[in-house]
């Protein structure tokens, strides 16, 4: 049979970003330092692009003619039709050169495997008996996501330490619903256990799936010694299929805890603030977008050299070369410099966004007082897209009064009150801890007690979420909060 050759059209709506995009992109997802080391590599590498006189800063004028650091003022009256719209809330935006006094970098602990875990199983409908088994199962999972005791060390570490008899089937019990938590392979009592709890939840059925969980399976010790030759033949695998199932293998993370805090690939993070907030005795608040980004321009016998050479109606043929090298090194500059203004300017407009929409936060520093707020409500305010608030505040932190917090830390979704209007989830959690801190410690309130006392407040809240606000304010459950 001839096979034969057709020619079909087919129309796509193709969305693609230019390379200045995706260059805008990668400089907006930077953090401070991270930005500040790609802007010394690119000096180092462009003779076109050179730092501007700290002293020059703000009348140094671009290759188009305008201001290249926009005053404190311009920032704000951008904000507005005209200066009587200026509300007494005022902003300014910083960029420090590099012999100038910024914030040191303050070290700031992000979540770790225990906290994760637990979140996640107080999501569970879990038992006291069963939560406080999970809580020291999850307890004894070490940083990389090992259990480090077995079930029946467990169960007698629970009946001398806390006086809770158990079997080691309701031990197990709960030890499945851990393990079935993220991050896939924690709580495994071994390597061999790991990987083939993640080949378990791998999405798809393929027959190198299921191979690489077969060999991982039956054929561990032959693997771990790369004895590969023996895999193959007793599989009846080829050469290229046992490649193929390589690949899936090596997917897999031998330490599926290291990801987190804690954990044994972690390192402490020294966070160097992107923004700090300041509030007056007159309550005026001053945003700073803080880094240590020195200013850039066009080298001037660069920028001369480049204006002579586009003006002349023809070039010797020994000059195109040069002139072809000069006007990609310019250009190149030029953009670098026109993104990195942009990618400023979006971090502090989305950052003034954020204060506005927090500002009662951001004068009293009561958690309380956070509003509810989404990516979609400051992308309505900047008009920006989502994505744009999402990289724009990813990794990113804010100094204020009260410490130094991540940037998504204001991000809360709201729940309704008894009257229909939006409260932070916050509010709620303050709110919690305010009747736990009160309660009779003879005779501590249960989840369930705690849940109607919120809705006689007027809060309209399920009992699995009391436990999760619970859980992650490192409240016990109320049979641990007794005292004698």
């Amino acid at each position: 049979m001839k096979e034969a050759l057709h020619q079909t059209q087919e129309q796509k709506l193709q969305q693609k970003l230019s390379p200045l995009q995706v260059q805008f992109v990668k400089m907006l997802e930077k953090t401070g330092p991270e930005m500040e080391e790609d802007v010394r590599h690119e000096i180092e590498d462009n003779p076109a692009l050179v730092t501007v006189d700290p002293i020059d800063t703000d009348t140094q004028k671009t290759e188009d003619g305008e201001n290249f650091k926009e005053s404190a003022d311009d920032m704000q009256k951008a904000d507005y039709k005209n200066e009587e719209d200026i509300p007494s809330y005022r902003t300014r935006v910083s960029n420090h050169s590099a012999d100038e006094e910024y914030l040191e970098p303050i070290l700031v602990s992000e979540e770790t495997l225990f906290d994760y875990l637990t979140s996640q199983i107080s999501e569970r409908p879990l038992t006291d008996k069963q939560r406080m088994m999970a809580d020291y199962i999850i307890g004894n999972i070490d940083d990389n996501g090992y259990l480090t005791r077995s079930i029946s060390a467990i169960s007698d570490d629970l009946i001398f330490q806390v006086g809770l008899e158990v079997s080691d089937e309701e031990i197990d019990e709960v030890l499945q619903m851990i393990r079935d938590l993220d991050p896939a392979g924690v709580c495994a009592e071994n390597l061999r256990d790991c990987l083939l709890l993640q080949l378990e939840r791998m999405e798809g059925n393929s027959k190198y799936n299921m191979a690489a969980y077969e060999i991982i399976d039956r054929y561990f010790d032959e693997f771990s010694k790369k004895h590969f030759d023996k895999i193959v033949s007793a599989m009846g695998l080829t050469a290229e299929e046992f490649q193929k199932i390589l690949r899936v293998v090596k997917t897999l993370n031998p330490k599926p805890g290291s990801l987190y805090a804690g954990g044994e690939s972690s390192i402490a993070q020294h966070i160097t603030p992107d923004f700090n907030v300041e509030v007056d005795d007159d309550d005026i608040i001053t945003l700073t977008l803080v880094n240590n980004i020195p200013e850039l321009q066009i080298e001037d016998s660069f920028k001369a050299e480049f204006d002579k050479m586009s003006a002349q109606k023809t070039l010797k043929k020994s000059e195109e070369n040069t002139f072809s090298y000069i006007r990609d090194k310019y250009e190149s500059a030029s953009n670098f410099i026109k993104m990195l203004r942009q990618r400023q300017e979006t971090l502090f407009n989305t950052m003034h966004a954020i204060v506005e929409w927090q500002k009662e936060f951001f004068l009293t520093n009561d958690d309380s007082s956070l509003r509810p707020m989404v990516l979609k409500d400051i992308a309505a305010i900047t008009n920006y897209d989502i994505s744009v608030i999402s990289r724009a505040t990813a990794g990113k932190y804010v100094q204020t009064q009260s410490g130094v917090y991540p940037i998504k830390f204001f991000f809360n979704e709201g729940l309704k009150n008894e009257s229909g209007e939006d409260v932070s989830s916050r509010e709620i959690q303050v709110k919690l801890k305010e009747i736990i801190d009160g309660e009779n410690k003879k005779k501590p309130y249960s989840d369930e007690r705690l849940c109607d006392m919120l809705k006689e407040q007027g809060y309209e809240i399920a009992r699995r979420t009391i436990a999760k606000y619970r859980e992650k304010m490192s409240i016990p459950v109320a049979r641990l909060r007794k005292e004698l």
